[in-house]
């Protein structure tokens, strides 16, 4: 039997995407899930009637996790329902399209909107999960930062900072939160699904695609639910692992 059979996992921005295909992939495992959204009401929806459809159950929440009061709403519709957090990933994210030699592209404002997201948001989730989770001794925080994160390459400056940031952070987090809870990292490369399509033109996209896929050892774009397989590993196994980083890349960082 699953570990996760009867736990409760909360997972930010699972309207689409990779929280999306995290959410389904926890729910074949028998885990509760709250699906979290911002604008995207029909996504988490429909992903939480898929969620009920594996024969666990589903709460819908809706909210800016750069509002502390929604972070704590979050944990409350958790515990409310199912009276217990196992696992949380902070996977909701925002960035902004600026190429990084044009200095003057970004903001203080742009700046701070993508850290209080990025940064503060899934600082606030932890805090907010944290008294359940070290009471019952044994929880998966899952962090979903970049391959920009590591190499300084991405959508803008502002992202790829927020997203080393949030690797310093789990570091920070992993030793402040043991031996109850492990906090971990994930850092996907190019990743093929509709958060991509949504964000950045079709021919701008394409070619980005095929460059990775032209280049990378193992010759193929990742998927979300690529992704979401090791979220879930890190979420059910994985017992002597906090602290860590998982480069997600095709292998893309060989080449380089």
């Amino acid at each position: 039997m699953s570990k996760l059979k009867n736990a409760t996992a909360i997972v930010t921005g699972s309207s689409s995407g990779i929280g999306a295909a995290t959410a389904l992939m926890l729910a074949q495992r028998g885990c509760n899930i709250v699906v979290h959204y911002v604008r995207n009401e029909s996504g988490a929806r429909a992903v939480a009637d898929q969620v009920r459809s594996l024969g666990v159950e589903a709460e819908i929440a809706q909210g800016d996790v750069t509002n502390d009061e929604i972070c704590h709403g979050l944990a409350r519709a958790a515990l409310d329902r199912w009276g217990r957090i196992d696992v949380l990933v902070n996977n909701g994210g925002v960035t902004k399209f600026v190429d990084q030699r044009d200095l003057g592209g970004l903001t203080a404002e742009d700046f701070q909107r993508i850290y209080g997201v990025n940064v503060i948001g899934a600082y606030q989730m932890v805090r907010a999960c944290q008294p359940a989770m070290q009471r019952q001794g044994d929880g998966a925080i899952i962090n979903m930062a970049s391959l920009g994160g590591l190499n300084g390459h991405g959508s803008s400056t502002a992202y790829v900072a927020s997203k080393g940031a949030l690797i310093s952070m789990t570091y920070a987090l992993a030793r402040a939160l043991g031996p109850e809870v492990r906090v971990n990292a994930i850092c996907p490369g190019f990743v093929d699904n509709e958060w991509g399509k949504s964000v950045v033109d079709e021919q701008t996209r394409e070619a980005f695609k095929n460059k990775f896929e032209n280049t990378a050892p193992l010759r193929r774009a990742l998927t979300s639910e690529d992704v979401a397989a090791v979220v879930v590993w890190l979420a059910e196994g994985a017992r002597g692992i906090t602290g860590e980083i998982f480069r997600i890349d095709s292998g893309a960082h060989l080449v380089h």
